[in-house]
């Protein structure tokens, strides 16, 4: 399995240390998740896992990436995607989901419901176990299924 980072300054081969990205989901409130970059979306990936590293992309290896969207306000949104090998699993951190048809704006203009937002320090726990069960869906937190959620609660910008 090949890992590759898209956080902040740790963007290439690899994933950092845990150490390095613990910071940014606990410091203090008003320091958390600020970047230099100012990006807000951040991601985690795992080629080739279940043992398909050798495959090409598109003929049967599987992939698997954890996208980290982070607000100071309403915490961390974690989408989980394995895909690849006839299999397709979409899995989002589970909020208040009352508040799937509220939304907030990305700093790329996308609006994205609150009610999949969790605290940063349940979204920590769960980035660290994702990175140490090598790509596997975090036990730690709830997930919903992409396919449990109403396509409306995903507007067009």
């Amino acid at each position: 399995m090949r890992k590759r980072s898209y956080f902040d300054e740790f963007i290439g081969p690899g994933w950092p240390d845990p150490g390095e990205m613990e910071p940014f989901f606990l410091a203090p409130h008003g320091k958390r998740w600020t970047f230099l970059s100012c990006n807000d979306c951040w991601g985690l990936t795992a080629e080739g896992v279940d043992g398909t590293e050798h495959l090409p992309e598109g003929k049967g290896r599987t992939d698997i990436h954890l996208t980290m969207l982070g607000h100071a306000d309403f915490g961390v949104l974690l989408d989980y995607h394995k895909f690849g090998g006839g299999q397709k699993e979409v899995f989002y951190s589970k909020g208040d989901l009352s508040r799937l048809w509220e939304w907030l704006e990305t700093k790329h203009g996308d609006r994205m419901p609150i009610g999949l937002f969790i605290p940063f320090e349940a979204a920590w726990k769960a980035v660290k176990e994702f990175m140490e069960r090598d790509g596997a869906l975090p036990k730690s937190i709830d997930w919903i299924a992409g396919r449990d959620i109403p396509s409306d609660a995903f507007p067009e910008p």
